[in-house]
């Protein structure tokens, strides 16, 4: 595969006059974690979907996996794994019927089947339900079926699309400590995602708004290279009036918990003016301090600012 294992270079999709994907030029790493980040209807899936051969570009170039997006969409999908946010699952087959149709589409037979089998049995926790209806099943043994199932063939590249979208907290941390095990034995893993958190898991970020790519780098440079703004923390004792009186005073809020963040050009000026502007509001302020920026913060004001 070379020095990348997913390379492109201005990746274009248009649908009639609708341009989803806008020159997407990016590369990723042997085992590396890549995240692209962005909100519902950014362009993401549609992205997935060409690099996985699934939907020919109307523009660009690039490789997955050492072949080419336009000309080897067939030789793209023999050597890769994919899971889409529905999980790729037959509802009405049992658990053992589903690995059982995936290892067919994927050539697996055998010896190596009944191994493979036996693991994703092992690794999704349904070894005891394996004549269950997978329709039944609780969300979080869906997802890792789902992943099993893509990676019957052990690809050395995984396309992972919103794999976490409808599970539980405890499913999706599960979830992600398989991905680390994946790319620690050297899998290159692709995953969207629309949760800040998880973006934090990742070692390298694209995020991407209304079909273009607007930042790129590890979570801790999009934090402190990217991000030219200064985040304020404000505690209250009421954290809805806090932002009504900031917002009459044009200071935009945006709550995280029971905290406040605003995102302001000087934090050493700001911090007084709201003080000031709460105190006159009948707001009791019980703590304000500048922040190191989340991601969230991050991508929030990169939208904005995009």
């Amino acid at each position: 595969m070379g020095e990348y294992s997913v390379s492109v270079e201005k990746l274009r999709r248009d649908f009639g006059e609708f341009v989803a994907v806008d020159d997407v030029t990016l590369s990723v790493r042997p085992g590396e974690i890549f995240g692209f980040l962005g909100p519902n209807g950014a362009g993401k899936s549609t992205t997935i979907r060409m690099l996985c051969g699934l939907l020919a570009p109307t523009g660009g170039s690039g490789t997955v996996g050492g072949h080419d997006i336009i000309k080897e969409p067939e030789e793209i999908k023999k050597t890769i794994g994919y899971m889409s946010q529905k999980f790729s699952l037959y509802d009405d087959l049992t658990v053992a019927e589903n690995i059982d149709f995936f290892s067919g589409m994927y050539g697996v037979t055998g010896k190596k089947k009944r191994e493979r089998t036996g693991w994703v049995l092992e690794m999704a926790g349904l070894a005891a339900r394996r004549t269950t209806v997978t329709g039944t099943l609780p969300g979080g043994f869906k997802q890792r079926l789902a992943l099993g199932c893509a990676i019957l063939h052990e690809p050395r590249i995984i396309f992972l699309d919103e794999p976490t979208s409808g599970v539980d907290p405890v499913s999706r941390r599960n979830f992600w400590d398989l991905i680390y095990g994946m790319s620690g034995a050297g899998t290159t893993v692709f995953v969207t995602t629309h949760y800040m958190d998880e973006a934090e898991y990742c070692n390298r970020l694209a995020l991407i708004y209304r079909g273009r790519i607007i930042a790129r780098g590890t979570p801790g440079e999009l934090k402190g290279e990217q991000m030219k703004k200064a985040v304020i923390e404000i505690r209250a004792d009421d954290t809805v009036k806090a932002m009504e009186t900031l917002d009459e005073r044009g200071i935009e809020t945006a709550v995280f918990g029971n905290l406040l963040h605003a995102t302001v050009d000087d934090a050493g000026e700001s911090i007084p003016e709201i003080e000031k502007a709460l105190r006159q509001g009948g707001v009791d302020l019980t703590g304000i301090r500048k922040i190191v920026p989340s991601l969230e913060d991050v991508f929030v004001t990169l939208i904005e600012e995009a």
